[in-house]
């Protein structure tokens, strides 16, 4: 089978050496480049890291009191009673007590006047 009006009949276009030449150097460049990033890629992960971290005040503050807490005196038998009796539905609470003390323990925290 021919091929007939290859390139429309027009003369074939003069290879551009330079233009060649260039687009080569260009390649040979990226390849370079891509193999070099690959090389300090692959430093970096077998190089050990160095992480560090930092606690705001608060979060210092929580641990201290989450440390103190689990080092407080736990009355077990006074917690199995409490079990007990809220399972039975024996435990009954107060609304109105249980306001004040929450007002209370507020203005404690916070400064206020009751």
């Amino acid at each position: 089978m021919a091929i007939n009006n290859v390139n429309n009949g027009l003369p074939k276009a003069p290879v551009d050496n330079n233009k060649v030449n260039t687009q080569q150097q260009t390649q040979q460049n990226q390849s370079a480049a891509k193999q070099s990033a690959t090389a300090q890629a692959q430093q970096a992960t077998t190089a050990p890291r160095q992480d560090s971290v930092s606690l705001t005040q608060s979060a210092q503050q929580l641990s201290q009191v989450q440390k103190k807490s689990a080092d407080a005196p736990v009355n077990q038998e006074k917690v199995d009673k409490l079990k007990k009796a809220i399972q039975s539905g024996e435990y009954k609470v107060d609304p109105q007590s249980l306001a004040k003390k929450i007002a209370r323990l507020e203005s404690e925290i916070f400064g206020l006047k009751s």
